[in-house]
C-alpha cells in the first residue's frame, strides 16, 4: 500500500449536546497513539493541532435548541480547515461530538465540487442524525448533520451548503435508535439505511460492498463518519449515547479493512469519544485501531479487491 499523507485535525467541540466530555476527545486519540500507528504503516502524518471556534453572534430559531451560535461558529471553522486539508492529503477529524461533521463534510464536499467529483457519505452510527432543528425533541444539534448536509431547511444562519449531498449518495450503517419523526423522514428519503437487523441477517459486508461499488462507479469522493456508538457499548463504553446491540469489534474492523481495500475513502471523522466515560482508555485505543485498519493495518495480507 502506498503511503498517504494523513492530516490530523483536532476538533474539541462539545456544543452538539448538553453532556460534556467530548472536548477531551482529540487529545485522547493522540495519547492512544494514532500518529504512531499511522506512521508505522508507512504514512506521513501532519498534526494541525486543535481548532478554535469562530465567535458568532447568531440567534437560535428557538430557545429549545442548545448552543446554536457556538455550533454555527464551529461549523464555519471546521469547513474552512477541511477544505484546506483536502489539498494536502487525507484529513482525519478528531472529535468532538458528531455535530462536527456539519463542518467536516461541508468542507470536503466543497473541495469535491471544485474537482467536479461527486461527494458520498458513509455514516457509521446507531443514529441517523437526520433531524432538523424543528424536528429534534432534545434540541441537540449532534442529531442534525445529515439533514443539514443533504439540504434540509431550518438551518438559517449556518454556512450555506452550496452543493447538498444527494440523499442516494448517503449510506447509514448500524442504526438501532431512531425516533418516530426521524423514521418517517428517513422512509421518505433516498438514503441507504441499514439497521442492526439487516446486519444480523445478511452480514455487514454486503451493504457496504454495494455502496462502495456505487462510489467507485461514480468516481466519487468518500467521507466516512465513525461514531463511537456505532460500536456495542460493551466494547466501547466512552460515549454519552450508548445503545446496546451495536457492531462487534470484528464487524467494525471488517468495515474499516474493506474501506482500505477499496481505496475510496478520502476523509474520516472519529467522533463522540467522551474520555470521562472510558475505562482505562479502552475506547480510545479501539477507535485508533479501527482508524489504523482503514489505513492498512491487517493481520494477514490478502489480495485487494478492486472496485474500479
Amino acid at each position: 500500500m502506498t503511503g498517504k499523507t494523513c492530516i490530523l485535525v483536532g476538533v474539541p467541540m462539545d456544543s452538539g449536546k448538553r453532556r460534556r466530555g467530548c472536548v477531551m476527545g482529540p487529545d485522547s486519540y493522540r495519547t492512544a497513539g494514532l500518529e504512531e500507528r499511522l506512521t508505522e504503516l508507512g504514512h506521513r502524518v501532519i498534526d494541525l493541532g486543535n481548532l478554535q471556534s469562530s465567535a458568532v453572534d447568531q440567534a437560535a430559531p428557538s430557545d429549545h435548541i442548545h448552543a446554536w451560535a457556538e455550533t454555527v461558529g464551529w461549523t464555519e471553522t471546521i469547513a474552512l480547515a477541511a477544505e484546506n486539508a483536502m489539498c494536502h492529503g487525507t484529513p482525519i477529524f478528531l472529535g468532538g461530538d458528531h455535530s462536527l461533521a456539519a463542518g467536516s463534510v461541508l468542507g470536503v464536499s466543497r473541495f469535491a465540487a471544485k474537482q467536479d467529483r461527486k461527494q458520498f457519505l458513509l455514516w457509521l452510527d446507531a443514529h441517523s442524525d437526520f433531524h432538523t432543528p424543528s424536528s429534534t425533541s432534545t434540541g441537540h444539534l449532534h442529531g442534525t448533520p445529515v439533514a443539514y448536509l443533504t439540504g434540509k431547511s431550518g438551518f438559517e444562519g449556518f454556512p450555506t451548503v452550496e452543493t447538498p449531498i444527494p440523499e442516494e449518495n448517503v449510506c447509514v450503517i448500524g442504526l438501532r435508535s431512531v425516533d418516530l419523526a426521524e423514521r418517517e423522514a428517513l422512509q421518505a428519503s433516498k438514503i441507504k439505511r441499514h439497521d442492526m437487523r439487516d446486519i444480523d441477517e445478511t452480514g455487514i459486508a454486503k451493504p457496504l460492498s454495494a455502496f462502495l461499488q456505487k462510489v467507485a462507479s461514480a468516481g466519487g469522493m468518500l467521507h466516512v463518519s465513525l461514531d463511537v456508538d456505532f460500536l456495542d457499548p460493551l466494547i466501547a463504553p466512552a460515549v454519552g449515547t450508548t445503545v446496546p446491540g451495536g457492531a462487534t469489534e470484528r464487524e467494525a474492523h471488517l468495515v474499516m479493512e474493506m474501506l482500505c481495500d477499496s481505496g475510496l475513502m478520502t476523509s474520516l471523522d472519529l467522533v463522540e469519544l467522551n474520555p470521562f466515560l472510558d475505562e482505562r482508555g479502552r475506547t480510545a485505543s479501539l477507535m485508533v485501531d479501527l482508524a489504523a485498519s482503514s489505513f492498512g493495518r491487517r493481520i494477514f495480507d490478502r489480495p485487494t479487491r478492486s472496485f474500479t
